[in-house]
């Protein structure tokens, strides 16, 4: 029996420990029944174990957690979705290869046939997608689908299995802005329904814009809890990092110097022949951040994976410090040693192997430095060492070299991938979504180094779907749309709405 006014979740003294690393310290946790609550801390601090204890990933080594007052154990997410628990994490648990529908009763079945299942899911998601506004096709394809309507199927398999109580990781660091605005939409509705939602994120704006309460955690130790409309963006961010956190950026102007990329007449058509990049024109120059402001999907990504060699053109010339680049010249390990360094968007599937220790990613794509070896063999005392230094360059968390890069939070895998590049002196510099999944102090290092770098003499080209960042990082800055650069304006010029239209392809012409 559940206790009358009893909060929807009580953790009480959770403590949990993964060998040396002390991850929870005795966190207690009190979360009010149809609230949003977040959840805010560094990379590393122990928000995604303690959820992953509340959701039975993990066994706490001590404490207690109860449910609508009523002690429960939970040793496996079978027991937490038996709770009325869900959880939709940052990478989702999807099979591609998959409907809608399947994916949602994978797992829920319901018994032997099949096909009785799937017509009770299909009902269900019906009065789901009336309830909550989720409108999705039951027979799509998912891995057809976009981000967006990937993580409602997450959250309709929740709801399908009966959750009255939401987590989500982390759950716009994938999401457009505008696909984040519809998340916020299907939370409120959520709230009102009585669903009580726990939001783990970095981003602290949609802390005070959607949350009810929120709960600080640093060094894997619970240190604050706030009522959201009594606290602030900077009171939040002292509490996580234990200091004043600038959250601004600051930059001095400076003349740029000489033309490092030159880009002009870039084009790519995929596989189906569909045009993914148009009359691309630009030119880098040393000591300046171009940024590329764009919806996601409109080019900007084949626009990195070209220069970065990853994607040949169709048609189109590169010059890197005036030499043009012709096919052969136009591959990553050829590119890194003419000193164009890249940071992928998507760190897991183009910047690490997360099978790797984090001292083999620190050095993935250099390990032929001599450096790294003794005589034709590779150093793991080197390698180590080298790692060591790095991961304290970066406040890695956990300092640990050994440590499979799987088991390290998504910023701090970011971090490992931002030392590897950065340290490597660059005269060019590709970043894309250099803050993804980061947390407030690791913005602003990565956001001084980014600064330092340019006023080095580094020609560095940003992409990134916050246009907040790309405005305060950017010298310049290029708005696409369709595949097209739609226009360009210096960092005095710009401002929101004028980039937002040039964004959605209206240019001075069209209008």
């Amino acid at each position: 029996m559940s206790a009358a006014g009893a909060p929807a979740i009580e953790l009480v003294a959770i403590s949990k420990r993964f060998g040396p690393v002390q991850a929870n310290r005795a966190v207690s946790l009190s979360v009010a029944a149809g609230t949003i609550h977040g959840v805010v801390g560094e990379n590393g601090a122990g928000k995604s174990t303690l959820m992953s204890i509340l959701y039975g990933f993990y066994e706490a080594d001590s404490g207690e957690v109860l449910i609508a007052g009523s002690r429960r154990a939970i040793a496996s997410p079978a027991d937490a979705i038996a709770a009325g628990i869900g959880m939709v994490h940052q990478h989702f648990m999807l099979v591609e290869t998959l409907s809608v529908v399947e994916n949602v009763v994978l797992g829920a079945e319901g018994g032997a046939w099949l096909g009785g299942g799937l017509a009770r899911a299909r009902a269900e998601l019906a009065r789901l997608s009336r309830d909550y506004g989720l409108s999705i096709d039951p027979d799509a394809i998912v891995g057809e689908l976009g981000v967006g309507l990937r993580q409602r199927i997450e959250i309709l398999k929740a709801l399908y299995r009966g959750a009255d109580i939401l987590i989500l990781d982390e759950p716009t660091a994938v999401l457009t802005p505008p696909e984040a605005d519809q998340l916020f939409v299907l939370l409120r509705a959520l709230k009102a329904a009585g669903k009580t939602v726990i939001l783990i994120t970095h981003k602290l704006r949609e802390i005070m814009a959607i949350t009810d309460a929120v709960s600080v955690m640093r060094r894997g130790e619970m240190v604050a809890h706030f009522e959201t409309a009594a606290t602030s963006p900077a009171e939040l961010a002292e509490a996580m990092v234990g200091r004043r956190v600038l959250l601004r950026v600051e930059k001095e102007p400076r003349g740029r110097g000489a033309p490092v990329l030159e880009i002009a007449g870039l084009e790519l058509e995929d596989a189906q022949g569909v045009s993914r990049l148009a009359e691309i024109g630009l030119t880098l120059h040393a000591g300046e951040i171009v940024g590329v402001a764009g919806v996601a999907g409109n080019g900007q990504s084949e626009l990195l994976y070209v220069l970065a060699g990853l994607i040949q053109p169709s048609r189109g010339v590169i010059r890197l410090n005036g030499a043009i680049l012709n096919a052969v010249d136009r591959n990553p390990a050829k590119l890194r040693r003419l000193g164009l360094m890249h940071i992928p968007e998507d760190r897991q599937k183009a910047g690490l192997v997360t099978a790797f220790s984090g001292a083999e990613n620190a050095i993935l794509g250099y390990q032929d430095d001599p450096a790294f070896r003794t005589g034709p063999l590779l150093s793991p005392s080197r390698i180590a060492a080298h790692a060591r230094e790095a991961f304290a360059a970066y406040d890695v968390r956990p300092p640990d070299p050994a440590l499979k890069t799987a088991n390290f939070s998504g910023g701090n895998q970011q971090k490992i991938v931002l030392a590897r590049e950065i340290e490597r002196a660059p005269k060019v510099l590709l970043v894309g979504q250099p803050t993804r999944g980061v947390d407030i102090g690791a913005i602003e290092f990565i956001h001084r180094r980014l600064i330092a770098l340019r006023d080095a003499g580094v020609a560095i080209l940003l992409v990134s779907v916050e246009l907040e960042e790309v405005m305060a990082l950017s010298d310049r800055i290029v708005a696409m749309c369709g595949g097209r650069i739609m226009g360009e304006r210096t960092a005095e010029s710009a401002n929101e709405r004028d980039l937002g239209l040039l964004m959605a392809g209206v240019t001075e012409r069209a209008a």
